[in-house]
């Protein structure tokens, strides 16, 4: 194998929602141990709250392919009436990602939690803002969320992520000065999905340049992510 110096720029721009490629960590085992529970759920309603790249979303396609259910997210577009009767008769679970995105199809969902109240049909939320933050025009529909089992996914401090950064890397095989992932960290977006981002770039950066892991490849890879913060006053070695 041969090395020019460029990286084959064939990077998945996809998120992968394998469960394979979920870290499962303090702030959402809770979460996912629930989940995984199932079909022995105590309600059939749950919600999952987080703020963005906590995990909801890779937990809500987990759910759904465990558990065959039929996934609805903002990007398939407005929920009809014609839907809400649809999902009514089909008894299949369901999984609505981003749930308080949906103000639009406030009586439809209403219409979906109380058919799911009354059969016992598994719903679950997944939601960015508290319950009482939601901005639906009447609290019907946010007291009905309110009876779901609920979990907020937690935020890793420097020490957790610095343990996924290390766990990530020996699961490839690979191995990085603890001096490296603080000087990552403090520049990238502190996130577990980041960083798990970061350690899939990190391997491809380094088999492309056929080099270990430095300060100066994890400097490159931060110039390739459009979160990071260059602000590298202390340089790269």
């Amino acid at each position: 194998m041969t090395f020019d110096g460029q990286l084959p720029l064939d990077l998945p721009s996809r998120d992968s929602y394998s469960r394979d490629d979920l870290v499962v960590w303090s702030g959402n085992r809770l979460a996912y141990d629930y989940l995984f529970s199932f079909p022995g759920w105590s309600s059939p309603l749950c919600l999952i709250e987080g703020p963005a790249k906590s995990g909801k979303t890779h937990l809500a396609h987990i759910f759904a392919n465990l558990s065959g259910a039929l996934l609805i997210e903002p990007a398939t577009g407005p929920l009809s009436k014609r839907l809400a009767e649809l999902l009514d008769e089909d008894k299949r679970p369901v999984v609505i990602d981003d749930f308080d995105q949906f103000e639009s199809a406030e009586s439809e969902l209403f219409h979906l939690i109380n058919a799911s109240m009354r059969s016992g049909r598994p719903v679950l939320m997944t939601a960015s803002a508290p319950i009482d933050r939601w901005t639906f025009l009447t609290d019907d529909l946010k007291s009905r969320a309110r009876l779901a089992t609920r979990f907020v996914l937690g935020e890793p401090d420097d020490a957790e992520l610095t343990q996924i950064f290390v766990k990530l890397l020996a699961d490839r095989q690979l191995s990085v000065d603890l001096s490296v992932v603080s000087y990552l960290l403090a520049r990238m977006e502190r996130s577990v999905a980041e960083v798990v981002e970061m350690v899939r770039l990190l391997d491809r950066l380094s088999l492309a340049r056929g080099r270990a892991i430095t300060r100066a490849l994890a400097a490159e890879a931060l110039a390739m992510r459009p979160q990071a913060q260059h602000n590298d006053e202390d340089g790269a070695e």
